[in-house]
C-alpha cells in the first residue's frame, strides 16, 4: 500500500505527464490558490523535470477574492482584465501548456450581490474569449486537477471531525484518479482505451437523436450532421496527446444549438459562481431555455442564463454510467470536476469545436451555420441517475438502447 507521499507524487506525476503531457522546451501555466501551495511546487519540481523550460505559477487567494468582492467599488466589476488576456493568449498562441489547480470552496461568494459576480464573469469572458477559443479548439494542451482546500473537504464530510475532513477527501481524489495504484500513468492509459472504444461504437452508429427520460426529465437532444463522440484525451494542433481533466469517466459531443426540446431536471447541486444552484428544472424549445425554476441559487441560475445570448443553449452533451467509479464512491463533491464525473451531464454555453468533423478549422460564422453554440460561458450540470434511460434515434426514426437504468444497455 503507498503511502501518502508516494500518492501525491502519483497525482503530480499524472497531472503533467496525462493531463498536460509537458513536452522538453515547453511553458506550463500553472494556476492555483495559495492553499495549493504544497502540490503547486511538487508539480513545478515534476514539470521541470520532465523537461518544461519554465513554469510560470499564477496564485489566487479566495480570502482576497472574497474580500474584493464585499469591499470593492462596483464599478470595479466592469474592469477587463486586459492585461491577463493579451498575456495567457501570447502564452497559448506559442505553445503554453495551461493546467489550472482547483481547490475553491463552493459556498464563497454565498451572500454576495449577485451582480457584481455576474458583471465579473461577463466582462471576464469578453476579455478572455479569444484565449478560450484557444483552448476550447484544443491548439494549446490544457487541464484540470483538485486540491482539497479545508473549506472544500468541510463542504464534502460534514459529519466528520474537522481534522479528519481534509485527509478523507484527499483519500477519496487518490481513489478517483487512481494516483493510489502503483503504475497509475498505465492504469490511466487502460481506462482512455476504454473511453475510445465507447466513442468509436456511438460514431459508428451515428444517432440523428438522443431521447432522455428519467424522473423530471423527458428531453430530446439533435445532434448536428458531422457531430464526433469525444473523450477528454484530446491532441493538440502540434499532435501532442493531452487529458482536459483528471479524473475523466464521460464520453461527450455537441448537440445542434437548436435542437433540444423537453424538460431536464438536475439531479446534483451545481457550483457556480461560487454559489450553489440545486433543485432546479429547465425547460427548452428550438434549443433554448424558455423556463426554469431552482429549489436553491434561482437568482445565480438566472444570472449564468442571461450571461449573453448563447448562455440559454446548450453546448454539450455527455454520457456517464452510473456504475463509475465516483458514482460509487457515493460522494457528493459539490465541484464539477468530479460531479459531472458520476453523472450523465448537459452544459449549457459553448460547443467544443473539435466535437465537429473539421471543426477545429472552421471559422466562427462557419460553426454557427452548422448548429455548434457559441458562448461566453461553459457550465456543466447533472442530470443522470440510476432512473436514466437513453434512447438513440436513427435517421429513419428507429430508437436503439444507450443506457437503461442508468447505465450503458
Amino acid at each position: 500500500m503507498l503511502d501518502f507521499k508516494q500518492k501525491l507524487e502519483n497525482y503530480a506525476l499524472l497531472a503533467v505527464r496525462i493531463g498536460v503531457n509537458i513536452q522538453p522546451g515547453q511553458t506550463l501555466v500553472l494556476n492555483a490558490d495559495i492553499a495549493a501551495a504544497e502540490l503547486v511546487r511538487l508539480v513545478v519540481r515534476k514539470a521541470y523535470e520532465e523537461g518544461a523550460n519554465w513554469v510560470k505559477v499564477n496564485y489566487t487567494d479566495e480570502i482576497v477574492t472574497r474580500t474584493r468582492y464585499d469591499l470593492a467599488p462596483s464599478d470595479s466589476f466592469l474592469m477587463p482584465p486586459k492585461w491577463q488576456a493579451d498575456e495567457l493568449e501570447d502564452l497559448a498562441r506559442n505553445g503554453a501548456a495551461v493546467l489550472t489547480i482547483i481547490s475553491a470552496n463552493p459556498d464563497l461568494l454565498n451572500g454576495v450581490e449577485p451582480a457584481r459576480i455576474t458583471d465579473t464573469q461577463r466582462i471576464t469572458g469578453q476579455t478572455l474569449a479569444p484565449y478560450r477559443e484557444l483552448l476550447m479548439g484544443n491548439h494549446a494542451s490544457w487541464s484540470g486537477i483538485a486540491f482539497p482546500s479545508p473549506a472544500w473537504a468541510a463542504k464534502v464530510f460534514p459529519e466528520a471531525p474537522q481534522e479528519q475532513q481534509v485527509d478523507l477527501l484527499w483519500d477519496a481524489i487518490f481513489k478517483a484518479v487512481r494516483a493510489d495504484l502503483e503504475d497509475p500513468i498505465e492504469a490511466w492509459r487502460r481506462h482512455l482505451d476504454g473511453l475510445k472504444a465507447r466513442c468509436a461504437a456511438l460514431n459508428e452508429r451515428r444517432y440523428r437523436k438522443l431521447h432522455y427520460t428519467a424522473p423530471g426529465t423527458d428531453l430530446t437532444v439533435e445532434l448536428p450532421e458531422g457531430h464526433i463522440w469525444c473523450q477528454a484525451g484530446a491532441v493538440n494542433s502540434r499532435g501532442i496527446p493531452f487529458l482536459a481533466n483528471i479524473p475523466t469517466e464521460e464520453v461527450f459531443t455537441a448537440p445542434l444549438k437548436t435542437g433540444v426540446n423537453g424538460t431536464v431536471r438536475s439531479t446534483k447541486p451545481l457550483s457556480y459562481g461560487g454559489n450553489i444552484i440545486d433543485g432546479f428544472t429547465l425547460t427548452l424549445e428550438n434549443g433554448k431555455v424558455t423556463g426554469f425554476t431552482a429549489e436553491q441559487g434561482q437568482d445565480s441560475l438566472a444570472s449564468l442564463l442571461a450571461m449573453d445570448e448563447g448562455s440559454a443553449y446548450m453546448g454539450e452533451v455527455a454520457l456517464v454510467p452510473y456504475h463509475s467509479p465516483i458514482s460509487e464512491s457515493g460522494i457528493l463533491y459539490f465541484t464539477t470536476l468530479y460531479d459531472e464525473n458520476a453523472s450523465c451531464h448537459l452544459a449549457l454555453g459553448a460547443a467544443y469545436a473539435f466535437t465537429l468533423e473539421e471543426g477545429i478549422t472552421m471559422t466562427k460564422e462557419q460553426l454557427a451555420e452548422r448548429g455548434m453554440n457559441q458562448s461566453l460561458t461553459h457550465v456543466d450540470f447533472m442530470m443522470g441517475s440510476s432512473e436514466m434511460n437513453i434512447d438513440g434515434i436513427t435517421d429513419d426514426g428507429t430508437a436503439e438502447p444507450i443506457f437503461r437504468g442508468g447505465n450503458w444497455a
